[in-house]
């Protein structure tokens, strides 16, 4: 299997490496263009100024001096007459050269024009320019050897073919170690997902960065700690529950040992009988609990909202809840403006709040209150249960909705508590897209407010 480094390497390499040959080649045609462009040029320059004397001092001398005067560079003249019959030549000009070259259609133009231009093909660059004097007219050519072009062209070609290896060499070097290091914090991504993957939480990758890269590795970091979390919550969890169902089934267990017991007293039997019943509530309150934590961790129920007057609603909470306050000394009361609607689940409100006042219920002292007030804000009415109890130290308010924490253990399981049900009130607030807070004094009381939205899409 090919590593990603080296397959970014390869890629980069190969689009580099044809836009490299592109640029290359196009440089190079440039070059020779330019540089053949420029001896054409050059001779047809010189052509032109052989010309301008022959036009101003026709004579055999000053055909004899721009001989012997061309005779002394790199190139070749031929001067010929009308019919483009030979006057004089370069010595060594080769006559196979002439006969072609005279052979040639006749320029047009006063400055001449180019007769060959191919250096692959031909041994010769040349042009002809015509002149005319009152005594003769005829046509002056130009031509200069291909041979020092092509080995110049030779030596351009070694030069980058040289370069061409080199960038090439160097290119692969310089993309190999650029993809390594854009890899290297993948490959530590790969490998700390696959530890997660095995069970291995305890994973932390460095500060890759604050690009994307950078983003994505902070992003493992915060699932492998997410996930070491709910590891360590689930264990938690599951030795709170065994504890928790562990101690009233070892009452259960007991009890009914002793209530089998033949030689016991009727009236004593009767007593363990309702602790068994008692504690047996306790393990069906803890399942149901279980159970309605599972659905809401799962999105496993469902919210059926509707329009519904709360002063009835609230006061109906009331009718069956204030009996258990009255019986243990204590009171409930109900405060709603008239006509106060809230669009909502009544259901889930409905266990929302009996859950907060059976709390405070259970924790508040004989001859004391407890409130239950609701007003209606913008969009959205709040709902504030405040009782007069034991309170609440400020270390635990941030815990107290997590899932079997309780404030005073001993006490909680006293009064039955399980600690579970504010977990499960404050899923489903927030199941409503509602929100929750509670603020309280030890020894003076709690309050728990509650914001719902109160509009159809809300």
């Amino acid at each position: 299997m090919k590593k990603i480094s080296t397959k970014l390497a390869v890629y980069f390499t190969v689009v580099v490496l044809i836009l490299e040959a592109l640029l290359m080649f196009y440089l190079h045609e440039k070059i020779v263009n330019n540089r053949i462009g420029e001896e054409l040029e050059a001779i047809q320059s010189r052509g032109n100024s052989h010309r301008d004397v022959l036009e101003d001092h026709y004579s055999e001398d000053t055909l004899r001096h721009i001989a012997l005067m061309e005779s002394k560079t790199e190139t070749e003249v031929l001067i010929t007459n009308r019919e483009r019959k030979e006057i004089i030549s370069s010595p060594g000009l080769p006559s196979t050269l002439k006969k072609q070259i005279i052979k040639a259609p006749p320029p047009s133009g006063r400055n001449g024009t180019v007769l060959e231009g191919d250096y692959r093909e031909q041994q010769y660059l040349a042009t002809v320019t015509p002149f005319r004097t009152d005594s003769q007219a005829g046509y002056v050519y130009m031509f200069k050897s291909t041979a020092p072009l092509r080995e110049l062209i030779r030596e351009l070609n070694a030069h980058f073919l040289i370069a061409g290896i080199s960038s090439l060499i160097l290119l692969v070097v310089i993309h190999f170690t650029l993809s390594k290091l854009l890899t290297r914090p993948l490959i530590r991504m790969k490998h700390a997902t696959e530890r997660i993957s095995n069970g291995d939480y305890d994973v932390t990758l460095p500060p890759l960065g604050h690009d994307e890269l950078g983003e994505l590795g902070e992003s493992i970091n915060k699932l492998s700690q997410d996930l070491n979390t709910m590891k360590r919550d689930r264990a938690e969890f599951l030795a709170s529950i065994s504890h928790e169902l562990r101690t009233p089934l070892t009452y259960v267990q007991g009890y009914t040992n002793v209530a089998l017991r033949e030689n016991i007293d009727e009236r004593d039997r009767q007593e363990y009988l309702r602790i068994i019943q008692e504690e047996t509530g306790t393990i069906v309150k803890l399942v149901e609990n279980l159970f309605e934590l599972a659905k809401l961790d799962e999105n496993a129920f469902t919210i059926f909202k509707e329009t519904f007057d709360l002063c009835p609603f609230l006061h109906s909470i009331h009718s069956k809840m204030a009996p258990a306050f009255k019986s243990e000394g204590k009171m409930l009361h109900v405060e709603c403006e008239p006509h106060l609607t809230l669009h909502a689940d009544p259901i889930r409100l409905r266990q929302i709040l009996v859950n907060l006042l059976d709390n405070a219920r259970k924790y508040s002292k004989e001859d004391t209150s407890a409130i239950l007030h609701v007003t209606s804000k913008e969009q959205s009415v709040e709902f504030i249960v405040k009782d007069e109890g034991i309170g609440i130290s400020q270390s635990d308010i941030p815990l107290i909705f997590e899932r079997l924490y309780r404030v005073e253990k001993s006490r909680s399981r006293e009064l039955g508590g399980s600690g579970l049900g504010l977990s499960i009130v404050k899923m489903l607030v927030e199941a409503h897209g509602g929100a929750i807070s509670v603020t309280s004094t030890e020894g003076k009381g709690t309050t728990v407010a509650i914001k719902m939205p109160n509009t159809e899409g809300g």
